[in-house]
Order: C-alpha cells, then sequence, then structure tokens
C-alpha cells in the first residue's frame, strides 16, 4: 500500500475588524478592514475559512469571504475568544510577573478551566502539515490571544509567551507548516493592505507605528 503523501499547511490568521463598543458587529471602519483584506486574499486558494462564534469574528469572516471565490466557512469554537494558557508566577520572567497577573486577573474560572482545553484542540486542529498531495491554505478569523498563542507555539516558545504578544485588527499572519523541517512565521502583524488610517486600531496610541 503506498503511503500517503504528506503536503505542507499554510495557515492564515487574521484578528477581526474593528468592533463596535457594544460588541454586537463591526463599526464602518472594521467593514472596511474586512473587506480589503478579503480583496487581498482573493487569489489564495484557500480550501476553508474557520472563524470563531462571536459577531465581531463572524462578520470578519463573512465580509472576507465575500471576496474569495466560493470558499466554504465555518463556525467554531476553536477560532474564540478565550484564555489560552494561565500561567503559574514562576513560569514568567521576574521582571515582567506583575504586570502579567495583574492582567489575568479578569480571566473567570470558566477561562480558566475551558480555554487551555480548547487551545490544545485548536492546536491539533489548525497546526502542523497535512496528508495529501497538495499544499492547504486556510484561513482562520479568530481573536489576538488565539494569534498570539498559534505565533507562540510556532516559534517553539513558552506556553506563557501568548501574553504580551499583539496583533492589531484585520491584520495577516502566516505560518507555514511542512512535512521536513520546523513551523515558519512568513508574515506577522501585516497591514499593508490597509490605508494609513485603518492600521493599528486595537492598540493604545503610544503603539502605533
Amino acid at each position: 500500500m503506498t503511503a500517503t503523501a504528506t503536503a505542507t499547511r499554510y495557515l492564515h490568521l487574521v484578528r477581526h475588524g474593528e468592533a463596535a463598543a457594544d460588541e454586537s458587529g463591526l463599526t464602518e471602519n472594521g467593514r472596511r478592514q474586512a473587506t480589503l483584506l478579503g480583496r487581498r486574499l482573493a487569489d489564495v486558494p484557500f480550501a476553508a475559512v474557520h472563524h470563531g462564534p462571536l459577531p465581531r469574528a463572524e462578520e470578519t469572516a463573512h465580509l472576507i469571504g465575500a471576496e474569495l471565490d466560493g470558499v466554504p466557512l465555518h463556525r467554531t469554537e476553536l477560532a474564540g475568544d478565550y484564555v489560552p494558557h494561565v500561567p503559574h508566577r514562576d513560569e514568567l520572567p521576574p521582571e515582567s510577573a506583575d504586570l502579567f497577573l495583574r492582567f489575568l486577573e479578569g480571566a473567570s474560572p470558566e477561562d480558566r478551566e475551558h480555554g487551555p482545553a480548547l487551545a490544545r484542540r485548536a492546536l491539533e486542529r489548525f497546526t502542523g502539515p497535512v496528508d495529501g498531495e497538495e499544499d492547504r491554505h486556510e484561513l482562520v478569523v479568530t481573536h489576538n490571544f488565539l494569534v498570539a498563542w498559534l505565533v507562540r507555539d510556532a516559534l517553539y516558545a513558552p506556553e506563557w509567551r501568548w501574553l504580551g504578544l499583539n496583533h492589531a485588527n484585520a491584520a495577516l499572519t502566516v505560518i507555514r507548516y511542512p512535512p521536513d523541517r520546523p513551523a515558519s512565521l512568513l508574515l506577522a502583524n501585516d497591514m499593508r493592505h490597509l490605508p494609513a488610517d485603518l492600521r493599528w486600531t486595537g492598540f493604545p496610541p503610544e503603539m502605533h507605528l
């Protein structure tokens, strides 16, 4: 019996567009961001678009999908907004431990219980090379925490290192998972498809470049 060929996965990661204050969906800027990103991605041969269940991710995915050619959209809790790992103090660098632990005080008991399990399942579902003879491109429209978690994993960084990795609304990150070598980060927080007035939303003003 012939062994199944193994191919490369290209995982495209997107944080949702700018969200309305009540989180009911996107702002007008957020809708523009999503549409422009969809146009940038129109020539990528995606096998699927996966998106989280919250309105800001779902609307972003549908606006991107409208610019693609018949690519199926899949709603999944694995692309949701959750805390992927809650570190103990001794995992963290001493100089930043207090900062990160204060940030995580807002995590609910449900986040602490279910988030890490979802994060492990997301790694199983979205990362690594794929079986078959053709490379596969997949798009995940999600939230800042999951993008950070998957980037951290691709860089073989410790689990706590998702903290402090931030991504702008509708920015593009691409990770390559070849069958014969480690994962590589091809793009990170790329906003070249956005005009200047739509870049860096989701960041405090002092972090705008």
